[in-house]
């Protein structure tokens, strides 16, 4: 465990407290931890690049805490009607998607890069300002309000382009592994 990593469990850890306060009511206290852990995604990525602490776990493990931070926070503030119900199933579909792209990838290549696209660190900012956006401490915005409705559109966007791109690209990595010459050496006596 170095300092990245330790950021990175920490924000995992921060999820169940994070939906209990929301669940209890506690939006700004709820507000002001997912600022903190939206910070926190950040700022490991730069200590882990600026001072050469990237390691295998890390690759792993941030994109879990990102996906359950911010798929706790879709499910938990559409349960208190702060978000429209098919943005939130968009969403949990996307994750779902990658996450099952993923492990089905892995099983049949056995080579998965954690690599995240451009459109889906896009789509994280997106889905981070929405959260945000709703749970900012004494507006409270309704799933309605005009400037809620074009943020959900973005992270609409965003997410089926995200979600588009990790299909295709696994797809094709997966046919190139498929037709790609087996070595031969291992049928020799």
């Amino acid at each position: 465990m170095n300092i990245p990593n330790t950021i990175t469990l920490a924000r995992l850890l921060s999820v169940p407290i994070y939906v209990w306060l929301v669940i209890q009511g506690y939006t700004d206290a709820a507000f002001w931890l997912f600022l903190a852990a939206a910070i926190s995604d950040a700022l490991d990525g730069i200590i882990a690049k600026k001072f050469n602490m990237q390691t295998n776990l890390g690759a792993h493990l941030d994109p879990i805490a990102d996906k359950a931070l911010l798929v706790s926070a879709f499910i938990v503030l559409g349960s208190k009607g702060l978000l429209p119900a098919w943005i939130i199933i968009c969403v949990v579909s996307r994750d779902a998607l990658i996450v099952g792209g993923a492990l089905l990838f892995d099983k049949l290549t056995g080579d998965l890069n954690m690599e995240p696209l451009k459109i889906s660190k896009l789509n994280t900012v997106m889905q981070i300002v929405l959260i945000l956006a709703v749970m900012v401490p004494d507006i409270f915005t309704l799933p309605t309000d005009p400037m809620i409705t074009s943020l959900c559109f973005a992270v609409l966007a965003t997410t089926l382009a995200s979600g588009a791109a990790y299909v295709y690209i696994w797809t094709y990595r997966a046919n190139v592994f498929e037709h790609a010459p087996k070595d031969r050496s291992e049928n020799k006596p």
